[in-house]
């Protein structure tokens, strides 16, 4: 099973016995790459609920699985600016800023220093913010990725991001977390939904290996997906995907 006292809220996960609180696929700058944004803006919705989170819970670490950025070839207008706020908030906050890279983090070094680093926002965020293909918690025998591609790392936990997990319900679509319990040779992996809601989910109600992106989901069908309710304050495990389709 999940480590048993893991927090599942606001697309995000909490492992206390790591003090780590995790969340995947920001997507940073996906409003202005597609023209929409929400209501309040895409910048000041992902800071107010991560602010939440980080006061809900007080990690020591706050972990990004990957896919932080959105656009591949370019960082649209405001970018940076959200992951200056982004690395204040998670200092004040008393936490360690950690970024995985996922496959949309192309230009990243752009926004989060490197030897690359073209502005002084991005040189200032290389000191707050560890940047790392997969980064290993402690605590627990756990590494955090991204998940577009296979583990370097062995862990006896996966946590990663990538494919937007969803589900629908009664005709109502929610994210949803998957978990998978010894599907890495005796691994196990939870995936965690995207954070940014303008991202699209993959629905899982029907959907077979080949319709996830990542390896880390090649036995997909063992899967049991998860589903917060905030508002109710309530966290619903659903059976393995495979039984879960023979009830559709």
């Amino acid at each position: 099973m999940a480590p048993p006292d893991a927090s599942f809220r606001d697309r995000s996960l909490y492992l206390p016995a790591a003090d780590a609180l995790v969340c995947a696929d920001l997507h940073v700058g996906r409003d202005r790459s597609s023209n929409v944004e929400l209501p309040l803006g895409e910048s000041d919705d992902l800071l107010d609920r991560i602010e939440a989170l980080l006061s809900r819970f007080e990690p020591s670490e706050f972990v990004v699985a990957g896919d932080a950025l959105h656009s591949f070839d370019r960082v649209p207008r405001g970018v940076a600016t959200t992951f200056a706020d982004l690395a204040e908030l998670v200092a004040d906050a008393g936490a360690e800023f950690v970024v995985t890279t996922g496959n949309h983090d192309t230009m990243l070094d752009s926004v989060i220093g490197g030897d690359a680093a073209a502005t002084e926002v991005a040189g200032e965020l290389a000191d707050a913010a560890t940047v790392a293909d997969e980064y290993r918690l402690s605590g627990i025998d756990a590494v955090v990725l991204h998940g577009h591609e296979q583990p370097g790392a062995d862990a006896e936990l996966y946590v990663c991001g990538h494919d937007h997990p969803a589900i629908r319900i009664e005709g109502k679509r929610h994210p949803c977390y998957l978990f998978g319990e010894g599907v890495r040779g005796g691994a196990d992996v939870l995936v965690v939904p995207a954070f940014n809601r303008l991202a699209p989910g993959t629905l899982v109600n029907r959907a077979r290996s080949d319709g996830f992106q990542s390896p880390l989901l090649d036995r997909s069908s063992a899967f049991r997906p998860i589903v917060r309710d905030d508002d109710a304050a309530e966290t619903f495990w659903f059976p393995p995907l495979d039984e879960l389709r023979s009830m559709l």
